[in-house]
């Protein structure tokens, strides 16, 4: 074995930080490192998947937005159990307890993972508080890693991290799962009942972050093709109001490849961003991508950006994709393929973090 890391996870559900930590965790065994994933709440997915590749999996059973002090404590003694040389948080919540863990037990690293630009609720207070709880509980952890550049600025800028603590290491995508597939394009537009109609995809938590009000306006906007949208969240009952009879609700998927092989397009209208990981997966599927600029959508280069909020300029950047040759929405898929492949494939981004690892646990030795 390499070194003992536990992944510390405020969940593990069908989102994309979660999916981070379930593909870093099985990767990082697949290299001989001895890995365990912990999650604050009890895990609704992903448990399979990580038994499958010999991780071990606990929850503290708390709940969402609930403090507990059993969980604490059964973090600590889960910890004390594992003995782990890293400690790796995921999310607000997570790398909160990571570096209060630290206090009763004597975990030689510990790392926090900011996914969001944001991590908050809708209000800007809560934001500044957060930022305050990283502020204050920054010398308890050694190193702060940020999912895009955008990120690391906008926690920097508000003094949640000094510089001097902050790498980035991106999200990081399967592109042997994630890539175009002709066979699969038929098969999957059969089963979902679509024709030739010019089809978008929009995947996600329904949640106001992701800015599905204003994609749904731009779609009315379109009056052509079909919306399919995958995920479920606290805003769906709402959202349904305010589609139109071209939009689909898919739910909860864990086919999120297939469905990306069978559109023609992918579309983002975040208000609140990292570096988002469906929008790499589209990407990597030979997808033209048109999405809102927030958090480190930029970063990715591989998508058509507009403001977040507008949705005539979003309704626009569709209609212009739209309107291209199919072998022209094809080449450019492919190009943005290709710098998907390039940077952010997951043995890529695997690397990044392995060589992370090693330059911390060689600090403490």
């Amino acid at each position: 074995m390499t070194a003992r890391v536990t992944l510390l996870s405020t969940n593990l559900a069908r989102g994309g930080a979660e999916t981070q930590v379930a593909q870093l965790a099985a990767g990082l065994r697949r290299r001989d490192w001895d890995v365990s994933v912990v999650s604050m709440v009890t895990p609704t997915a992903f448990q399979r998947e990580l038994a499958d590749a010999g991780v071990a999996v606990f929850s503290l059973h708390m709940q969402p937005g609930v403090w507990n002090p059993l969980g604490y404590a059964r973090l600590v003694g889960t910890l004390r159990a594992l003995r782990p040389q890293i400690l790796h948080g995921h999310m607000f919540h997570a790398n909160m307890l990571a570096r209060a863990a630290r206090l009763f037990c004597p975990v030689p690293v510990v790392i926090s993972t900011l996914h969001s630009a944001a991590e908050s609720g809708r209000g800007s207070k809560e934001v500044r508080w957060r930022d305050r709880c990283y502020r204050l509980t920054d010398p308890l952890g050694d190193l702060t890693v940020a999912v895009a550049q955008a990120v690391a600025e906008r926690h920097v800028s508000a003094r949640a991290v000094p510089p001097s603590k902050v790498r980035v290491i991106p999200n990081g995508v399967d592109t042997d799962c994630f890539r175009p597939d002709s066979a699969r394009w038929e098969r999957v537009r059969r089963a979902l009942g679509l024709g030739r109609e010019f089809a978008w995809l929009a995947a996600g938590r329904l949640m106001w972050k992701k800015g599905y009000d204003t994609l749904l306006h731009a779609f009315a906007r379109i009056q052509e093709g079909v919306l399919l949208i995958a995920g479920s969240g606290p805003q769906e009952e709402e959202l349904r109001s305010l589609a139109g009879e071209n939009v689909r609700f898919l739910g909860q998927r864990d086919d999120v490849a297939d469905l990306m092989s069978a559109c023609d397009g992918f579309v983002q209208s975040s208000v609140v961003e990292g570096l988002p990981v469906a929008l790499l997966e589209a990407a990597a599927s030979g997808l033209p991508c048109v999405a809102t600029n927030a958090g480190g959508v930029g970063e990715a280069g591989s998508a058509h950006i507009v403001p977040p909020g507008d949705p005539e300029a979003l309704a626009a950047a569709m209609r212009r994709i739209m309107a291209l040759p199919k072998e022209e929405r094809r080449r450019i898929g492919l190009a943005a393929r290709g710098q998907v492949v390039a940077r952010f494939d997951q043995v890529i981004v695997l690397g990044m973090w392995e060589e992370l690892y090693r330059e911390m646990l060689a600090r403490w030795t």
